[in-house]
């Protein structure tokens, strides 16, 4: 084959797998991680600064589904949507919900993303400084505790049903709340950072079962205080945004009439959010 001839599969090879909605790739940084991505096949050419939206499966992991439900979002408003893969039982013990709590043994969920973001940036030549972030149900687990902790890398996080709370509570351990958080991930809260970040709740008004997310003593993440937030979802959801708003954090609350727990019906509310924020990030930008 001559080298010309190789070029060519080459870049037919990555316009294929690599661009438009992409293959599932390991990640390099843990290979029991996985991500997909949708990339604007113009991404290079001139145009607005290409952002990066992260969004997070739930606990049924359709990790293709949240890629697909923010691929037309990302090829309208020049963004890349990573969406990552965390596969139940890694640790071997069948847990389902590991990655919604962040730390699980020895795995910190929050650095399994950030290096994810680094590679892709470094693949498709990129960067991500910050980057939105939404999630549902086990991704709006996910979405607000990462939140917590690392909010000088996001510009906007949008959090969809979780079906439990992480509080900025000093007074309670997490995670219930945040008196031990920098003992256990060596980051303490920093509200100034988060009030920096445009924030979004939303939550279906018919999301109201309790069979999945009342906990129990003798469950695996029991803890006192655990229910304390309320408990159905919406009330979890306003409990966080009263929490959030005492410490000056902004938060825009949607509760959508009509809708139980459904992810594929909350998401194009998360995308209005951001692609509001956008058009404001995006003229500041132009005027500067």
């Amino acid at each position: 084959m001559t080298e010309t001839a190789a070029s060519e599969l080459q870049s037919r090879g990555k316009a294929l797998y690599d661009f438009g909605n992409t293959i599932l790739y390991a990640s390099r940084s843990d290979p029991r991680f996985s991500w997909c991505l949708y990339v604007p096949p113009d991404i290079h050419e001139p145009g607005p600064r290409p952002e990066l939206i992260v969004s997070m499966h739930g606990t049924g992991r359709n990790v293709a589904d949240y890629r697909n439900w923010f691929s037309e979002f990302g090829r309208w408003n020049r963004c890349v949507i990573l969406a990552p893969l965390f596969p139940a039982g890694v640790r071997g013990d069948g847990d389902r919900d590991g990655y919604k709590y962040m730390l699980d043994g020895d795995i910190r969920y929050d650095r399994v993303v950030l290096d994810m973001v680094d590679e892709i940036s470094e693949r498709y030549g990129l960067s991500f400084p910050r980057f939105a972030l939404w999630g549902f149900s086990g991704g709006g687990h996910f979405t607000h505790r990462f939140m917590l902790l690392h909010p000088q890398r996001l510009w906007a996080a949008s959090i969809g049903a979780p079906g439990s709370v992480t509080l900025l509570d000093p007074e309670r351990d997490w995670w219930v709340g945040t008196r031990d958080m920098q003992k256990l991930f060596g980051i303490a809260p920093d509200i100034e950072a988060m009030r920096q970040v445009a924030v979004h709740m939303v939550v279906g008004g018919a999301d109201r079962e309790t069979w999945e997310i009342t906990h129990k003593p003798g469950a695996k993440r029991w803890m006192e205080g655990a229910n304390d937030a309320g408990a159905t979802r919406p009330d979890r959801l306003e409990t966080l945004r009263r929490n959030f708003e005492a410490l000056g954090v902004d938060v825009t609350l949607e509760i959508v009439p009509g809708v139980s727990h459904d992810g594929q019906r909350i998401a194009p509310r998360a995308q209005d959010f951001f692609a509001r924020k956008l058009r404001s990030m995006r003229a500041k930008a132009t005027s500067a």
